[in-house]
């Protein structure tokens, strides 16, 4: 299996996807898609959708390699034309590995996601308290 489907698998279990274009429009009205990737033969109306939520809320949208078929073999939900990554790092990983196949077509988003994804982890970095010394001291 290619590293990207198991990986997508793995957002799967991990419930950081959003499937299909009702789902994945609601993640990106809600703000929380990081990207969005749409199958190889998606339709007309999935790309077109996939397209208008990229322009009009700011989210990466990355065509990928894949059919509907292994997309929705991979994350066990039929054939579906678009997904969203909704966390940064499952969607900077992806990025990252879509762009060592075909850095012309993925870097630009692979560079934006990988460095909010660092922001986001020096933010939550920033945001930990610290703990007590043993013994309450």
């Amino acid at each position: 299996m290619d590293n990207n489907l198991s990986i997508l698998g793995i957002a799967k279990k991990a419930g950081k996807i959003e499937i299909g274009e009702e789902s994945v429009g609601k993640a990106v009205r809600a703000g929380k898609a990081r990207l969005i990737l749409s199958a190889n033969d998606a339709s007309p109306r999935a790309l077109r959708h996939a397209a208008e939520y990229g322009d009009r809320y700011g989210v990466a949208v990355a065509g990928i390699p894949y059919s509907k078929a292994e997309l929705g073999s991979v994350i066990g939900h039929g054939s579906p034309g678009i997904a969203a990554l909704t966390d940064t790092g499952f969607a900077a990983l992806v990025a990252r590995k879509l762009a060592e196949t075909d850095p012309e077509r993925y870097a630009g988003a692979a560079d934006r996601l990988t460095e909010l994804d660092a922001r986001l982890k020096s933010r939550r970095a920033r945001k930990r308290p610290r703990s007590s010394a043993p013994g309450g001291a």
